[in-house]
């Protein structure tokens, strides 16, 4: 699409809609190009126009006299769909403090699709970051009948960066199982999640699976640590009425 005759004044800003109505789970590619020009039609001298560098080429339009007619400025647009968001069930990881669980959760992934050339999709906040910290899993890959090959990303996305440092260090997570439906396209992934809570605490978290191809699957999870196991029993023995009884123990601190 183009769009001509936008005037700006100076130090004006321009707003640009750009519309993003996904039909499969896969990326798609645009690229916005600003055109600037001036309002009289006069050139903006260059002296060394004809010896551009290569990257100020991409970037202008140059007249026959040698001046510069117009700029450009040009911006890559990456379409990533994303599932609807159902009201889906948490995944529910309890767990006694102190002790150590392993659950399994599966996950159904539709609408992927298969063949596609993988491309690394642009990533932000919202998505898998391409730095990859330590929580984010490796690329797996997952094979149907027909021998395509589809790639995928997944991490554990917390409410805040404060629930993530209680629980980052707390749960571990990999996949150990993934299928493909060569009827239905369905894609689905088992993972073995472990949970080793430290005190009772109640927390939130999102599993995020990206496809390289483009699109994004979101399912809520649920880690719940119910109260420790007792630990010991002290008695103290009385030694006479309006008399101290002590008893010591030890308490050893997992910390420095």
């Amino acid at each position: 699409f183009y769009f001509t005759g936008t005037r700006l004044a100076p130090k004006e800003k321009l707003d640009i809609p750009v519309l993003f109505m996904p039909n499969t789970m896969k990326m798609y590619e645009a690229v916005v190009v600003i055109h600037v020009m001036r309002e009289n039609g006069e050139n903006w001298p260059y002296e060394d126009s004809t010896e551009l560098n290569k990257d100020l080429k991409s970037s202008v339009t140059v007249a026959e006299n040698g001046g510069i007619q117009g700029i450009l400025w040009i911006y890559p647009v990456h379409g990533i769909p994303e599932a609807p968001q159902q009201k889906l069930v948490p995944a529910v990881v309890r767990c006694r403090a102190r002790q150590r669980v392993e659950r399994r959760v599966e996950v159904l992934l539709t609408g992927v699709v298969p063949g596609a050339t993988a491309m690394p999709a642009a990533r932000n906040s919202a998505k898998l970051n391409t730095n990859k910290p330590a929580d984010i899993q490796e690329e797996v890959q997952v094979t149907d009948g027909f021998f395509t090959t589809v790639e995928f990303l997944y991490e554990l996305q917390y409410q805040s960066n404060e629930i993530k440092s209680q629980l980052g260090a707390l749960v571990g997570m990999h996949l150990i199982q993934r299928q493909r439906d060569t009827e239905s396209g369905i894609v689905t992934l088992i993972f073995n999640i472990v949970f080793a809570p430290n005190k009772p605490m109640r927390n939130e978290a999102t599993l995020i699976v990206q496809c390289t191809t483009g699109g994004v699957w979101k399912f809520p999870m649920l880690f719940i640590a119910t109260e420790p196991e007792v630990d010991d029993v002290i008695n103290i023995e009385a030694v006479g009425l309006n008399k101290e009884s002590i008893v010591s123990f030890k308490l050893t601190s997992q910390t420095r």
